[in-house]
C-alpha cells in the first residue's frame, strides 16, 4: 500500500534511538517512498493526493491493501501524478503493460474522454477481477480491453501491422523488469511522436545506487540489472526526451521526439 503511515512514523524523533529507528525503516526494501522522512510523506498524501482522491480510486486502493502482494500496486501520489499527466498530454488511445488490481489503471480510464481506450495487459486475470467490481462501478470499464497473457506477443502483433504505429498516446509500463528493454524496442515504434511511455520502478527501491554487496532482498537484487540496463539505455536513446522522477518507486517519463 501507498500510505507508510504508523504511530512511530508520526512521532518527531525526539532522540538517537528514535533517529535510528527512522533511519532503518527507510533501508527496509519495498519502501514506496522514496523520501527519507515518513513524516513529509505523510503530508503530502494528506495535503495534497487523499483529499483529492476519487472515492473509486480510494476504494480500489484500500481492497487492495489486504492484498498479500499489496507492495506491487501503484502508490496514491503516483496514481495522481498519471491521472494528470494524462489530462496534460490530451491522451486518448492509451496502453498499460501489467496491471495487477487496477489501481493506475482506474487512474488513467477516469482521466480518459468518454470515448478513450485502454489495452491492458496483465498475466494475472484474478488479480485484475478483483478491482474490476469497482472500476465498473465509477464506469469507465467500457474504455478497457484486459488481455490476460504475456505482453510481448501482442505487442509484436501490433508492431507488425505498419498502421498501428504512431497510434498510441500515453504508455504505461509496470511489469516484468527483465523485459522493461524488450518492451521499449516496441513501444517505441507504437507510441506517436510528440506521445509519452513512462516507466515504472526506475530507482527500484533506490538499489541503482547501492554497492553490490549492499544487503537487499533477492527479488530486488535480481531485478536490479535489469532496470539499471533500461535507465542506461533510455539516457543514451536520441528518439525520446526523458525526465525520472522520485514519484513512488521512481517514474521515468519518455516523450518520442522522432
Amino acid at each position: 500500500m501507498a500510505t507508510t503511515t504508523t504511530e512511530a512514523t508520526k512521532a518527531s524523533p525526539t532522540n538517537g534511538e528514535d533517529k535510528q529507528s527512522q533511519n532503518l525503516r527507510h533501508q527496509e526494501v519495498g519502501h514506496k517512498s522514496l523520501l527519507q522522512s515518513d513524516d513529509l510523506y505523510q503530508y503530502i498524501l494528506e495535503t495534497s493526493v487523499y483529499p483529492r482522491e476519487p472515492e473509486s480510486m480510494k476504494e480500489l486502493r484500500e481492497v487492495t491493501a489486504k492484498h498479500p502482494w499489496n507492495i506491487m500496486t501503484t502508490s496514491a501520489d503516483e496514481g495522481q501524478f498519471l491521472n494528470m499527466l494524462i489530462k496534460l498530454v490530451n491522451a486518448k488511445n492509451t496502453m498499460e503493460i501489467g496491471v495487477y488490481t487496477g489501481y493506475s489503471l482506474l487512474a488513467t480510464a477516469l482521466a480518459l474522454p468518454e470515448d478513450g481506450k485502454i489495452l491492458a495487459m496483465d498475466v494475472n486475470r484474478e488479480n485484475y477481477e478483483l478491482g474490476l467490481p469497482i472500476i465498473e462501478k465509477a464506469g469507465v470499464a467500457h474504455k478497457i480491453d484486459f488481455r490476460e497473457g504475456p505482453a510481448l506477443p501482442v505487442l509484436d502483433q501490433l508492431v507488425a501491422d505498419e498502421k498501428n504505429h504512431g497510434t498510441y498516446d500515453f504508455i504505461f509500463v509496470d511489469a516484468d523488469k527483465d523485459n522493461y528493454i524488450n518492451y521499449h524496442k516496441r513501444l517505441i515504434d507504437l507510441v506517436k511522436v510528440g506521445g509519452v511511455i513512462g516507466y515504472d520502478n526506475t530507482l527500484w527501491n533506490g538499489s541503482v545506487v547501492a554497492p553490490p554487496d549492499a544487503p537487499m532482498r533477492k527479488y530486488v537484487r535480481y531485478y536490479r540489472d535489469f532496470v539499471l540496463e533500461l535507465n542506461k539505455a533510455l539516457a543514451a536513446d536520441p528518439r525520446i526526451e526523458i525526465c525520472m522522477l522520485p514519484v513512488g518507486d521512481g517514474i521515468t517519463i519518455c516523450r518520442r521526439i522522432s
